[in-house]
């Protein structure tokens, strides 16, 4: 086992969760910051070079977790690993963010859905071998196409 330490942490307009768009459609095009403590900013060096960004983050204000979940985004159950749900047996959030700039220990990204002040747990950048047409989304895109 090891203990986290956050690395920075989130500067987001999203003071509450009920603020962070959910479900089909939802969009985040909200520009926020990875400000990252002076200690571990020598880690972004280079980092400019690319486009998009994994953030592992933790849901630092969830409490307890579920095994089965109900997505804002379908009427029926599914277990929390199929899911985005907060209420995790771990509670590590992961997020794909547009890089936009950086000066120093501030990184200026596209795409927040985490809440202002979240710790940060890691930044990698974002690279996939995975060709789209083999991408699949599994119940997520039997909801969609049922809303057409």
């Amino acid at each position: 086992m090891f203990t986290p330490q956050p690395i920075g942490f989130v500067s987001s307009p999203f003071k509450n969760t009920a603020d962070i768009p959910k479900g089909l459609g939802a969009r985040h095009d909200e520009e926020g910051e990875l400000r990252i403590l002076p200690a571990f900013e020598l880690g972004l060096t280079d980092i400019e070079g690319f486009s998009h960004l994994f953030v592992l983050w933790t849901f630092d204000r969830s409490e307890g977790f579920d095994l089965i979940a109900s997505p804002p985004s379908d009427t029926r159950t599914h277990g929390v690993f199929s899911t985005r749900s907060p209420r995790r047996p771990n509670p590590i959030g992961l997020t794909v963010v547009e890089l936009l700039g950086r000066e120093k220990g501030v990184v200026r990204v596209r795409g927040v859905d985490m809440l202002d002040g979240t710790p940060i747990l890691d930044i990698k950048p974002y690279l996939s071998s995975v060709p789209a047409e083999k991408l699949r989304r599994g119940w997520l895109a039997e909801v969609e196409a049922s809303k057409g």
